[in-house]
């Protein structure tokens, strides 16, 4: 039989545009899918000092995460990237067979699909062994602050690209504050100039929901080129990544790589970071991993 394959693609792409504004079982689900997730990325974080200096240790941590998403949830909602050292510098980085090394960091990217399907998406970047170097600490509040940028962009009638365009242009900053730009940060943030994309690498950020980038193959006028409205729920997540060969930089930040995520819910008046709960502040990062340790 022939199919109307024309009506499946707009069909696809009402679904995809239907899907931009949560209702309130869909926030509710996504927040419990983000509470459990917080409880995982304890788990993690306690399964950390025994994984040091293990071969594969970085598995040791994705199985610690893997068992309360199948416990409490359906599944995870992708598959975790578990990034020690370097390792973070690798975007997609889901082989995990890595080491933790004392000194190092490692960046965890992990979220559990609860019954329902909708998933959470959320990234912590942690000191291994509990504390920030003072350049792992440079880089990690660098972020940060684009990442507080980009969240108080996130309100109704904001364009999409806003939060984005907030975050990068702390990153630009600070890349020109740290002397490694060829030009100024005004300049590299030019669109066709973009030097600071070198190791930014990635958007900031998607919508989410019972897709990890949930609402896909909506328009973009509806989604990337379109406003926020109350309901969206997105991730902004800007990263830093600096090559452990980028001889730019000084040694003692090469091989750092930085991201923090949080899931985001519009609302009338500005935004919700629905996961901050979880620590993020490197202070508080510090704190939450002496908690778990005693």
């Amino acid at each position: 039989p022939s199919h109307d394959n024309e009506g499946d693609k707009d069909f696809v792409v009402w679904l995809s545009e239907a899907r931009l504004i949560k209702d309130k079982f869909e926030i509710d689900e996504m927040q419990k899918a983000i509470d459990s997730t917080h409880r995982g990325f304890e788990d993690m974080i306690r399964a950390i000092p025994n994984a040091v200096g293990k071969k594969r240790g970085e598995r040791l941590i994705e199985g610690a995460f893997f068992t309360r998403a199948r416990h409490e949830g359906n599944d995870i909602g992708y598959d975790s990237i578990i990034a020690a050292g370097s390792h973070a510098c690798i975007l997609h980085w889901i082989k995990n067979d890595g080491e933790l090394r004392d000194g190092e960091l490692i960046l965890i990217d992990a979220g559990v699909e609860v019954e329902s399907l909708y998933t959470s998406d959320i990234t912590r970047t942690l000191p291994i062994n509990g504390k920030f170097t003072p350049a792992q600490r440079k880089i990690y509040t660098l972020v940060y602050e684009a990442q507080e940028a980009g969240i108080k962009a996130v309100k109704p009638g904001a364009k999409y690209r806003d939060f984005h365009n907030a975050a990068m242009a702390v990153l630009a900053k600070g890349l020109e504050e740290m002397g490694v730009l060829p030009v100024s940060a005004e300049e590299s943030l030019k669109p066709e100039v973009g030097l600071h994309r070198r190791w930014t690498v990635h958007g900031s950020g998607h919508m989410l929901g019972i897709d990890v980038h949930d609402c896909a193959q909506a328009r973009n006028e509806t989604y990337i080129d379109g406003v926020l409205e109350e309901g969206m729920l997105l991730t902004v997540e800007p990263g830093f990544y600096i090559h452990p060969d980028d001889t730019l930089f000084p040694a003692e930040y090469r091989g750092i790589g930085v991201r923090i995520e949080d899931d985001i819910l519009v609302t009338k008046d500005g935004c919700i970071n629905m996961s901050g709960a979880m620590p993020r502040h490197p202070d508080e990062v510090e704190a939450w991993l002496a908690s778990l340790w005693k």
